[in-house]
């Protein structure tokens, strides 16, 4: 990719995708669209290789993968990318995980855009924590289990700080994105606001593809959990009492999708 873009005097636009939990079947039309006329396109680390591939031939791809220890760009540099790139006359597509607006940092992208002036439309993707919760069967929400449903993040700043007194407990559920590495942290954290260590969770690892697991523990064996099994990102962790629905059922469910698709 060219460190300078030439301008054309045109400006580009700068859309926001949503790539949904991983499967492509679960891309937007839009979203689909948009790739397969984009010649630009910004995409995540852990976006499958199967929607990166309904590119159109010739689409430059630019890889901004983050994890906890290392990444390829910083937020800011992504900023500047895609501003550079639309002020030099590129349609250019950020392709994120999920949904661009949670967790996704495309609020922090559309402000730059807007600041700079180039034109930015948002694509909603369906959330990570939708689509896994659906491809395991656990009912977010559920008459008889939970009304209230809360979507946190494992990993930000200040986090033994937060309070998340409330979050979970009778009645809700709580979500959690990037929550692998501070497992044994989360589960102090809320057994110490108050949560009982017998609460349900699954981890669900690899979402909507066809290598999928959904792991179940209770919350005191979280941190254990996710060790002993290796769980790798992308992974999702639902605490409360709907992460223990028909379990044998859906996870039998489940491995034989996933037999199937090895097939």
């Amino acid at each position: 990719m060219a460190a300078n873009p030439v301008s054309t005097g045109r400006i580009g636009k700068v859309h926001l995708v949503g790539a949904g939990p991983g499967d492509p079947d679960l891309l937007t039309l839009r979203a689909a669209r948009l790739l397969m006329g984009a010649s630009l396109i910004v995409h995540d680390g852990l976006v499958d290789p199967a929607i990166l591939a309904m590119a159109r031939p010739g689409a430059r791809m630019v890889s901004v993968a983050k994890s906890r220890s290392r990444h390829t760009m910083k937020q800011e540099e992504i900023n500047a990318l895609l501003v550079r790139e639309a002020l030099a006359g590129n349609d250019v597509v950020r392709l994120k995980g999920g949904d661009p607006f949670i967790f996704g940092r495309g609020g922090e992208e559309a402000e730059a855009c807007r600041a700079a002036s180039v034109p930015v439309e948002v694509v909603p993707g369906i959330s990570s924590a939708l689509g896994a919760a659906a491809a395991a069967q656990i009912p977010l929400t559920h008459r008889d289990h939970a009304s209230i449903v809360s979507f946190v993040a494992g990993q930000c700043k200040g986090l033994s700080e937060q309070d998340w007194s409330g979050l979970a407990g009778k009645g809700r559920t709580l979500v959690i994105f990037m929550g692998l590495a501070t497992a044994a942290d989360i589960t102090e954290k809320l057994m110490a606001d108050g949560l009982a260590p017998e609460v349900p969770v699954a981890v669900i690892e690899k979402a909507t593809r066809a290598d999928m697991r959904v792991l179940r523990a209770p919350l005191a064996g979280l941190s254990d959990l996710v060790e002993s099994e290796r769980v790798q990102s992308p992974a999702l962790i639902v605490i409360g009492d709907v992460a223990a629905i028909d379990s044998d059922w859906a996870d039998n469910t489940i491995r034989a999708l996933a037999l199937e698709a090895t097939k």
